[in-house]
């Protein structure tokens, strides 16, 4: 499991994917963009010009970078003002071809793989997010995790797991790996978004209902959104519907 480029269904959110007008990489403002380890990627400051009062952060899919999900910015971006989007790019070469990112690789299926590879980029994950609050001034709970597919399972591992808790996890097409070990190492329950394309061919389905169950029997108050005739991919609903439980979290 994990994900590729996410695919719009739609003219308008297509464009989201095409607006690249004002993403600045995180390099162009060395004193407002500080440069944590590991990590860079692409930020999309505040739509009001003032420093922000809150982050939100999007992990892409396996084979993507950080490049993809910054398209989700401005369409978001207005209802939330005071707001700095932040797409990361995931810590380790895609290993089935010759260009794009991954968090984990995908050539051993097999959850105690996925899981491992999880396991290894959490710490890389966490530490960019505990600079990027620093640089920034800001608290945890100020902050938004977004994510498709790999980076849902990435932003619903680490989410859970800090001891702040993040204002919100969003998560696209994905799923929740380590299950099994939620109940013993949960630190944080804030409220989740999940998101699925019933006609999913990369992440099951099923990935859905099982990770609300989960969620659910560990005290995290959870809202799902099943997509009829959707692949592997986000919609305009979902879009619209993201966009809403991001800005309810962050308090506007």
């Amino acid at each position: 499991m994990g994900g590729d480029t996410p695919r719009t269904r739609d003219s308008r959110a297509r464009f989201v994917y095409r607006c690249r007008a004002h993403e600045e990489t995180m390099e162009d403002h060395p004193h407002s963009h500080a440069h944590p380890p590991h990590l860079q990627g692409v930020a999309l400051p505040p739509q009001s010009g003032k420093a922000p009062t809150s982050v939100v952060v999007l992990l892409h899919g396996v084979g993507a970078d950080g490049n993809d999900l910054i398209g989700l910015a401005p369409y978001w971006a207005p209802a939330l003002p005071d707001t700095e989007f932040v797409s990361p790019n995931a810590p380790f070469p895609f290993d089935m071809a010759p260009s794009g990112r991954q968090w984990f690789s995908l050539q051993d299926h097999s959850p105690a793989s996925i899981l491992a590879g999880i396991q290894t980029a959490a710490p890389i994950l966490d530490h960019f997010l505990d600079e990027l609050l620093a640089s920034r001034g800001l608290d945890g709970s100020r902050l938004a995790l977004v994510g498709f597919s790999q980076g849902t399972m990435m932003a619903l591992y680490c989410g859970l797991r800090r001891a702040k808790a993040p204002a919100c996890i969003v998560g696209y097409s994905g799923a929740l790996a380590g299950a099994a070990l939620l109940a013993k190492e949960i630190r944080s329950r804030p409220p989740v978004l999940l998101i699925h394309g019933e006609d999913d061919p990369m992440v099951p389905f099923t990935a859905l209902d099982s990770a609300v169950k989960t969620l659910t029997a560990v005290g995290v108050k959870v809202e799902s959104l099943a997509r009829p005739h959707l692949g592997h991919s986000i919609d305009e609903e979902g879009l619209q519907r993201g966009g809403e439980f991001l800005t309810a979290a962050l308090g506007i």
